[in-house]
């Protein structure tokens, strides 16, 4: 069996951070930025989202954003550092996108309902 495998640790500052993101008491959609470089980008995002039976919850989502043209030498060590990340901070609802121009509300939701 094999296990992930995580190539770089997480720093305690942007742990701290994530906590108080995760459990602030604004009812706004929000998010946290972390650029890796220039092409490839890490979001926490929490929004807003209105379940088909009325109720509205606010999911902390972890996005991906890795374009199709960056090096696969660069995407698999993003992704080891990604692995890492979720494991460490929890996350329970994880995304990625290739196309920016994809990410839109419509495609959050529709990855959202998944979660019912």
């Amino acid at each position: 069996m094999s296990c992930p495998v995580s190539l770089c640790g997480v720093d305690e500052q942007l742990l701290e951070k994530l906590k108080k993101f995760r459990f602030r008491k604004e009812t706004t959609n929000a998010a946290l930025i972390m650029k890796i470089d220039q092409e490839q980008q890490m979001v926490i995002l929490d929004e807003e989202y209105e379940h088909t039976d009325g109720r509205v919850s606010y999911p902390l989502c972890f996005i991906f954003f890795s374009p199709c043209g960056c090096k696969p030498e660069q995407q698999m060590i993003y992704a080891g550092s990604k692995i890492g990340l979720v494991d460490v901070a929890e996350f329970t609802k994880v995304f990625e996108i290739r196309n920016t121009e994809d990410f839109s509300e419509e495609w959050l939701c529709k990855k959202l309902g998944f979660f019912r």
